[in-house]
């Protein structure tokens, strides 16, 4: 029983290592994945910052038209309403205008 014991111990204990070594590399890996994340973000936000306070207003257009190049393809469909307009009127179909884009790429 005791030889059984040992076998036991020495097959269990290195796996129960393994398994522990490898879930402390894994939890350090995130950890320097997410503070490398972090150092780009500020880096970027300082490059930002930078180009702002030499031309605010340049800077505040560039960042407003580069968010609605970023959002307006999954909008889908945008409609213009003016008072008292019976109907709206789809002006731009976006979804058709996403498409073409991707196939020209």
């Amino acid at each position: 029983m005791i030889n059984e014991a040992t076998k036991q111990a020495n097959q269990r204990v290195p796996l129960a290592r393994g398994q522990a070594n490898r879930v402390i590399a894994e939890a350090e890996g995130y950890a320097t994945e997410r503070v490398n994340n972090a150092l780009g973000e500020t880096a970027r936000f300082r490059s930002i910052l930078a180009e702002y306070r030499s031309a605010p207003q340049v800077t505040r257009t560039r960042m407003y038209l580069e968010t609605l190049n970023q959002v307006l393809p999954d909008v889908g469909q945008v409609l213009v309403v003016q008072k008292g307009q019976v109907s709206p009127l789809p002006l731009l179909n976006l979804r058709d205008a996403k498409s073409t884009t991707a196939e020209a790429k």
